[in-house]
This record gives C-alpha cells, structure tokens and sequence, in this order.
C-alpha cells in the first residue's frame, strides 16, 4: 500500500483499509462521529478488544526486498520518497514506536519542501480539482437529453465503449457492423462482460439483467433513427469516416450527436461534406477503455455550444474527466507522444543502440521505457499516427524507415522485458551514437518545443491542460507533475523557448 499505491495513483477504500488492519473498524457516515467516538471509549474502558494480527518477522526482509527490486524495475533510483519509504518500513522491523516517529519527521522535513512533493500537490490538484472543472465548457443547460445510444462497430473498441455507455447511462445501446456475425460478436462481448461483472460481484443480477434487455445489434442501420448519441469507432481512416456520417446523417435524427472516436484525424475535415457539421465532436478515449480516465474532446471548426455542451454531460456521467481541445493532428496526448517516438527514432536511425535509447530516460522515473512503451501502443498504431503528423508537420515528426520494418516484420520489440535481438538485425542505421543524456536531453528540448507551439496554437486552454492530459491518459507519473513542471524546474522550458510554462506560484517548483 505505502509503496504501489503511489506508484499507480490508487487509493484505498475504506473497506479495503480494513481488511488489510490499517483501521480497526468501519462505520456508516451518518453517524460516524458519535459511534467512532463511542468506539474509542469502549477501548479505553476495556470493554472493545482490538484485535490485530501478529507481524511475520522472518519475511519482513524478503518483502522489503522484492520491492526494492520492484522500484528499481520501475523508478530506476528516480523518485526519493519511494526510496525513504523504504528505509522507513526497514527500520520500522526493530525499532521503537519513539524512534520510528522521530525518523519519519526527519523524512517528511527533508522531503516536503523538494521539487516531488510541489510536483505532486500540483498534480493532484490537476486531477481532483482541474479535472472536474474543465476550462471552456459551454452552460450546461444547453446540453441535450441522450436516451439512446448509437455505435458504428461491433470490433474491439466499439465494443468496450457499448459496454461503458450501458452501465454508465442505462439506455438503449445499439451495434451495427457490416455482417451479423460481427454484430452478435459484439453483442455476446458485452454480455459476457457483464457476467463477469456478476461473478466478481461487482454487479448485481438485478441490474445486470436490465442491462443486458438494453444491449442490441443491427446490421439494418434504421435502428439508428431514435438515437440521441452515435458514435462510431471504426478503422483510422478519414475517407471511410467520412461515408460513414454522410450515410448515418440521412438516418439519424436532426439533433442527434455525431461522436467519432478518432486518434488522430481532422474533425473538420471529416465534417466537411455534411449538411449540419455543427453537430460533429471527437470522443478521443485511451484503452483499456474501463480504465483510463481521459477523455479529449474535440471541438470541430463548425461544432456548436450545444454539441459541446452534450458532449461535456456525456463524458462526466461516463465518469470520464474531459478536456476540451482544438480540432488540431493528433489531439494532446498522442502528438505529445509521438513528438517523443520521433526523437527517439531520430536517436537509433542516426546510430544509437535500442538499449541506450531505451534507458536515456530512467533519470525521470517514467512509468514504461520508450520500447516498452511503443510495444504496449502497437508499433502499427505509432506508426499511423506518425505519419499523419509527419504530413502535417513534417520539419519536426520524421517518418523513420525503421519504424515501418517493425511494423512490417510483425516482431515483439520485447522478449522476456529484453529488447528482441531479431528487431536489432532489422535496422539499418548511421554511425552517429549518442549517450543517453543527450537522448534525454534531445527529446526534451523537442518536448518543450511542442507544447509551446501547441499552447500558441490554442490546442488547449492553458498548459495544465496538457498535464492533466498526460496524467490521466499517458500515465505520466505525479512526482512529475505531468510534463511542464518538469521542463520548467530542469530550466530546459525557459532554454528552448524563452519562457517557463507555469507562473511560478502556481505548480511552486523551482529550478533543481
């Protein structure tokens, strides 16, 4: 709990506190006060027992060093709470309860005025503040009533958001696809999730079975007529988006939602050809679906307050935290990444071996290295939105040839968390080789570069903006506080661009 639950920005319930032995016991919120308090009275009266379960001593060390071994893997030394935590849980084996309070104040002052923990507070305040109140939103009376929703595509992704939109919304929630068997593919996906969902307990049979009479498919796109809220999530490709909606406009009603589920392509222009282009916005979500808490959504040149006012409403009851950002390549998060993919492939086509590229940026303490991380997106996928970047952009997004023989060859860039020796074998590169602190510092004056020109370009409000996408949707880590405070504190921000990205009170970090 002390060690994971920061690394992966969880929290613990109160019910989960419980059976661990961090609280004694649970009471219900209305009355918390006055039974904690009665509680507490039974213990000093001796009339409630506290019972605790007794510490296994003997594996005290063999768990303290596992994750020693697990922050290594992960933090690579980069984070010094983390380290501190555990020296803390190590001393805490023997030592008396005076002794371990005085060395966790000495921690704790020797912590919390350095560059993490301003970092942290700054992203935490992003994600519990920032994140429900996003900047831009048109009145929220404006938004209209959705009671039915629409999917185009019954594949992996259509799917995963037909089953969100059921259990957050509770509406009718209908699939199409080219064949009914991709249809009934579709369909048995969710109610299979949902069973599951039954099985872990986490639903009940009651609301399941509503669930499932509310779950449909259709190759007969009709269907569609009634639907408040389509949403499409088919192939990346701008033509085939565009005949989708001129197909569906002739269905649909004249108020309903067009959503595309678009990575990286203009909404403009997929709107272009419609007859009410003000009624088309970008639902970007990141996958795992169920998981990732952003949601980018783009405003089209033609997308009107009340499209956007339906679309903020959407996202907030799918628990979503929404962005609002301009119809620009590649949104936030994946021309973010990408700018970052670009250099990093800039680096081994010049020469510089995949294991220095790969380990470059350890100093940061990054949740996944570059391999890994390109690996987890799908080389394909990277490469796709490379390239529309490239064509937008091509003085800074290079197309690597590199790149496209991973993608071509189909081969795993990790084997056993090592780097493929076969993927090695495919590249052809230069003789320049780089060390990894120019890596490192290559990519992020490249970085700082890019978000200034997406900050020029009104991509976003304001630069938090762009942490808290990069928070939520690309798991950047709190010690961080996302990118920008970053780039500001290392001085690279004011190096390449002339000027920091946060006034200095408010992220309060200070140049290391």
């Amino acid at each position: 709990m002390i060690l994971q639950n920061p690394l992966t920005q969880k929290v613990l319930r109160p019910k989960q506190a419980k059976e661990l032995g961090v609280a004694d016991a649970l009471f219900e919120a209305a009355d918390f006060l006055e039974d904690s308090l009665a509680w507490a009275a039974g213990v000093v009266q001796g009339k409630v027992t506290v019972e605790r379960p007794e510490i296994d001593r003997e594996m005290w060390d063999g768990v303290l060093w596992f994750a020693k071994n697990q922050l290594d893997e992960k933090l690579h030394g980069a984070v010094p709470s983390a380290n501190k935590a555990l020296e803390l849980l190590a001393l805490a084996k023997e030592a008396s309860f005076a002794d371990g309070t005085a060395a966790e104040t000495e921690a704790l002052a020797d912590l919390i005025m350095g560059d993490e923990a301003r970092a942290s507070l700054y992203a935490f305040d992003l994600v519990q503040r920032r994140a429900k109140r996003p900047v831009g939103v048109p009145d929220q009376s404006l938004a209209r009533k959705v009671t039915k929703v629409g999917i185009v595509g019954a594949g992996l992704m259509a799917s995963q958001l037909a089953l969100l939109f059921l259990r957050r919304l509770q509406v009718p929630v209908v699939l199409t696809d080219l064949d009914q068997e991709r249809v009934d593919k579709g369909v048995a996906y969710v109610t299979g999730e949902i069973d599951k969902l039954v099985g872990k307990r986490r639903l009940d049979e009651g609301t399941a079975a509503k669930l499932r009479g509310l779950i449909s498919g259709s190759v007969d796109k009709s269907v569609f007529a009634d639907a408040d809220f389509v949403i499409e999530a088919v192939f990346e490709n701008l033509e085939l988006k565009k005949k989708i909606w001129a197909e569906f406009e002739g269905i649909v009603k004249p108020e309903a939602i067009l959503a595309t589920n678009t990575s990286s392509l203009s909404l403009t222009e997929m709107a272009a050809d419609l007859k009410h282009p003000e009624r088309v916005v970008g639902f970007h979500f990141f996958n795992p679906v169920a998981v990732l808490p952003l949601l980018e959504i783009i405003k089209g040149e033609k997308t009107d307050d009340a499209t956007l006012a339906t679309a903020f409403a959407v996202g907030k009851e799918l628990k979503k935290s929404s962005v609002l950002v301009k119809d620009a390549p590649a949104f936030v998060v994946n021309r973010v990444l990408t700018r970052f993919t670009s250099e990093v492939f800039k680096a081994i086509d010049a020469g510089t071996p995949l294991d220095v590229v790969n380990e470059a940026f350890d100093p940061m303490g990054l949740p996944m290295r570059p391999i890994a991380l390109l690996q987890l997106v799908g080389p394909a996928v990277a490469y796709h939105v490379g390239e529309t970047l490239h064509t937008a952009f091509p003085d800074r997004y290079v197309d690597s040839p590199n790149l496209k023989r991973i993608v071509d060859a189909g081969l795993p860039l990790l084997v056993d968390d090592e780097i493929n020796a076969e993927v090695v074998k495919l590249l052809e590169v230069g003789d320049t080789v780089l060390t990894g602190d120019e890596v490192r510092a290559r990519a992020l004056a490249a970085l700082a570069e890019e978000i200034r020109i997406m900050l020029d370009e009104g991509v976003v409000a304001e630069a938090q903006d762009i942490d808290l996408c990069m928070i939520l949707g690309a798991g950047y880590p709190f010690h961080l506080g996302g990118i920008t405070p970053y780039l500001d504190r290392s001085g690279i921000a004011e190096q390449v661009t002339g000027k920091r990205f946060l006034p200095s009170g408010l992220a309060n970090v200070r140049r290391s």
